[in-house]
């Protein structure tokens, strides 16, 4: 009946991270006191970070931390309105040429954040009669972003092609406009978008493509440029999207792609016209990180040999990584809560890792997400090696046959991932 339910009611009935709590295994909001190199302190303890986006390990270079201070000196600390208005500096604007020129793209939008980066193109691109054909996996932005747009969605299963052209092939006549949408690289799997095939069925089906690079800047290709320059495939996605949060050390978000493409999501964007702009120290510390990335490439060369150090040691411990061929290494858990109680003892042994749980995943499906870094040290790597082999036998995730053949079927039934394991690399 109307009016008869409090519009609390469903936030007292809210139970779950509380039952987590009491149980002594919660993961999440843990405070971090103080970050040096690729550990981190928390509750007085220093702990190895394995669940960290920095890919390249450049929050602490001293060339970045300096640009960032030199920007607040010079433009405050923030730009208190949007770029539309009063928000907008030479900073904001040399960042989009740079990145154009590094991306290879005629022109560039900085936006706030990654999340409203996807959000804001997205939803000005489409219109009723239009159509975004979107990967299973994608990221919670681009969910968010589709559910704004006034188009349809349609879903196809993570990464498979031959379900893409089999969803294309039975709708596209139906719709205007289209655009497929998908992570370059997948931030719970880690695996690789199967770009040169989506650029076929773009074709094909006369589709734009849309390239969530988040998790594939300064990690793929030979200068980090992204999912494009990984499988030699210059300006073949339509429009590229990435943050600075992960690989660059900061915040915010951009769209890379034609130019008068960029300028219309430039003057249609609610996201973007109305949110206040990019702080001057994170713009001015992303320009440092692109200057960095291209004049010192041992970042990105140290990035791929702890990823394959880690790759190789935890599938050859018979841990299931879903086949990961990026930093990005899932440890596949199984239950819920399994993952949680995992994720508290690997806390508690020193080792900074995060789990993930549905809704991110299946129910069923937990996983453990570890993610490497440049600047981890041997030392460090094997200390969390050590520590997860310890811990995989204790909760019989590895060294257990029966368990692993189980999860085995979990990847391949949800994940698509069989057993057998590729060599990673860039």
């Amino acid at each position: 009946m109307s009016g008869t339910v409090d519009l609390f009611d469903k936030c007292l009935a809210f139970q779950d991270a509380k039952r987590v709590q009491a149980a002594g295994v919660y993961p999440f909001f843990r405070p971090i006191e103080s970050t040096v190199g690729s550990s981190v302190v928390t509750h007085g303890k220093r702990r190895v970070m394995i669940g960290s986006n920095n890919y390249l390990g450049l929050t602490h270079h001293p060339r970045v931390q300096a640009a960032a201070k030199a920007a607040i000196d010079k433009f405050g600390t923030g730009c208190t309105g949007s770029r539309f208005l009063n928000g907008n500096l030479v900073l904001h604007e040399e960042l989009e040429e740079r990145l154009s020129n590094f991306l290879g793209k005629e022109a560039c939008l900085v936006f706030s954040t990654g999340f409203l980066s996807n959000q804001g193109a997205l939803s000005s691109l489409m219109g009723r009669s239009d159509v975004i054909y979107s990967d299973r996996e994608n990221h919670a932005s681009i969910i968010e972003g589709t559910r704004l747009a006034i188009g349809d969605t349609i879903k196809f299963r993570h990464n498979e092609m031959a379900d893409l052209e089999r969803v294309l092939e039975s709708t596209r006549s139906k719709y205007e406009g289209a655009l497929i949408v998908a992570d370059g690289v997948f931030s719970m799997s880690g695996d690789i978008f199967n770009l040169p095939k989506a650029v076929e069925l773009a074709k094909k089906y006369r589709c734009r493509l849309y390239i969530d690079d988040a998790h594939a800047l300064g990690v793929l290709g030979p200068k980090g440029q992204g999912t494009e320059k990984h499988f030699n495939l210059v300006n073949k996605a339509d429009l590229l999207m990435g943050t600075f949060s992960k690989s660059f050390a900061s915040i915010g978000g951009f769209i890379a792609g034609e130019k008068d493409v960029v300028h219309y999501i430039k003057h249609k964007s609610r996201p973007f016209m109305f949110s206040a702009a990019m702080p001057p120290a994170a713009a001015g510390a992303v320009l440092e990180c692109l200057k960095i990335v291209e004049e010192e490439p041992e970042h990105l060369a140290n990035l791929w040999k702890n990823a394959r150090k880690m790759n190789r040691a935890l599938n050859e411990m018979g841990y299931n990584t879903l086949n990961s061929q990026t930093p990005i290494i899932p440890l596949l858990i199984g239950d819920d809560f399994t993952a949680f109680a995992f994720t508290q003892k690997l806390y508690e042994h020193g080792v900074f890792a995060t789990p993930v749980v549905r809704p991110a995943v299946p129910e069923g499906c937990a996983l453990i997400r570890t993610s490497y870094m440049a600047s981890h040290t041997t030392e460090e790597l094997d200390y969390a090696l050590g520590v997860l082999e310890t811990l995989g036998k204790e909760f019989g995730i590895i060294g257990n046959r029966a368990k692993q053949q189980e999860l085995e079927a979990l990847a391949l039934a949800h994940f698509g991932a069989s057993p057998a394991q590729a060599p990673i690399g860039v």
